[in-house]
């Protein structure tokens, strides 16, 4: 959605960004029915993985109680980078900090007066992502932000034209996947170590902590995302070089200043979560590696919104796959199990492999031929007016999206 709503308004073409709202949110509503099914079933699936059962049921109690959430989800994103795609972040801003404030109290009521525990904790996230929606929903459409793009939900186009959506949908969602299940599998190889509850415990923390860090980097991605999308709709490719080039520059800044950060509060840091010494002690152990790990990942999850704005996101999965799967996975295994390094040994692998992303990721985008990604988002967008229909084709330079006047 990311590249053919800023494309599309780059290239003056806003009525399109309305029918891909409309596309992108049904086909998100249908994408929950199987993650759905995944998650009532996710306790026998960490069973399966040797997983403790205790941690298993808490997982599976977490994620039903979660269900509602992902249904506001659906409308979420795809509302956000419609906004985000036309430069309006207000209502994002101001959405966000309502639901901010709401969520404190939610959660202390939830689970410490009502003491409803991990089920407290994902009922509170679900009220107040349903509060964000209700805002923003409401703050544009009371201020008429939408008018300039807005059309009716027409049933015949919705459900018409999907291929191109799907064919930028499926390798964007891969790569998000690719790099977030590394996370997940580190949970589980976490669960196989000696001292389960600690190790898991400890991992908690320390994804708790890159999820934060990651704020900052992913912020910039969608900016740049946006900014390069827009740019190269207008058909300015210097202008797209030169936001990829600036926004890469910054990250690197970032990924100094959090590997700065994790290796300063190294003793500090997990005393805000917990009491307990031997999770004290892996947290303090792991944070200078998470810190390295940061000086990759900020310019690599840049570069991917680079890329994501170009509508090529083909490009950042097979840069996900071979750099988390192909290198980090077996340097994690053979370091925490077969060398005996144990919970340290798994975030040298993930720092093998945010090297190697980063390396190859700032390699495609150095390689940009601007002038042509110009040129094929004028295709991919098609500038003209009319009635939007879906054509069959994508990275050769064809038109994606077609128009017929009427």
């Amino acid at each position: 959605m990311d590249p053919l709503c800023s494309q599309a308004f780059g290239a003056k073409q806003p009525k399109l960004l309305s029918l891909t709202l409309h596309r992108s949110v049904i086909f998100l509503l249908f994408c929950c029915i199987p993650i759905s099914f995944l998650w009532i079933n996710v306790a026998q699936i960490l069973q399966f993985l040797r997983q403790d059962p205790q941690i298993a049921g808490l997982a599976r109690t977490y994620l039903l109680c979660s269900l509602p959430e992902l249904l506001t989800n659906s409308f979420i994103h795809p509302i956000r980078i419609y906004l985000r795609s036309q430069g309006i972040t207000r209502p994002l801003t101001l959405s966000s900090f309502s639901a901010a404030i709401l969520h404190l109290p939610l959660n202390f009521l939830l689970v410490n007066r009502l003491k409803f525990g991990v089920a407290g904790v994902a009922a509170a996230s679900a009220a107040s992502n349903f509060i964000f929606l209700l805002s923003l929903v409401s703050y544009v459409w009371a201020y008429g932000l939408h008018e300039p793009t807005w059309t009716k939900p027409n049933l015949t186009d919705c459900f018409s034209g999907w291929k191109p959506l799907v064919r930028l949908a499926g390798p964007s969602c891969v790569s998000v996947c690719l790099e977030w299940w590394w996370y997940e599998i580190m949970i589980v190889l976490c669960g196989l170590l000696s001292s389960p509850q600690a190790t898991v415990a400890s991992m908690g923390i320390l994804i708790q902590t890159t999820s934060l860090i990651y704020v900052f980097p992913s912020s910039l991605s969608f900016a740049v995302s946006t900014r390069v999308g827009n740019e190269l709709g207008a058909g300015r490719p210097n202008g797209a070089k030169l936001s990829a080039g600036v926004a890469v520059l910054i990250a690197s800044v970032m990924g100094l200043t959090a590997s700065t950060f994790a290796s300063g509060m190294r003793w500090r840091w997990g005393r805000m979560f917990t009491a307990d010494a031997e999770i004290l002690r892996l947290t303090s152990a792991a944070l200078p590696i998470l810190g390295l790990c940061e000086l990759g990942n900020c310019p690599q999850t840049v570069g991917c919104g680079v890329l994501r704005g170009s509508a090529r996101p083909a490009s950042a999965a097979n840069v996900n796959l071979g750099a988390f799967y192909l290198v980090g996975l077996p340097v994690a295994v053979g370091l925490a199990f077969w060398a005996g390094v144990g919970f340290c040994g798994l975030w040298i692998g993930l720092l093998s492999a945010q090297i190697c992303c980063a390396g190859l990721m700032l390699y495609v985008v150095g390689n940009t031929d601007w002038c042509f990604q110009a040129r094929r988002a004028q295709s991919l967008t098609c500038a003209g007016g009319g009635t939007v229909v879906a054509a069959d084709y994508e990275d050769d330079g064809q038109p994606l999206m077609t128009q017929q006047r009427v």
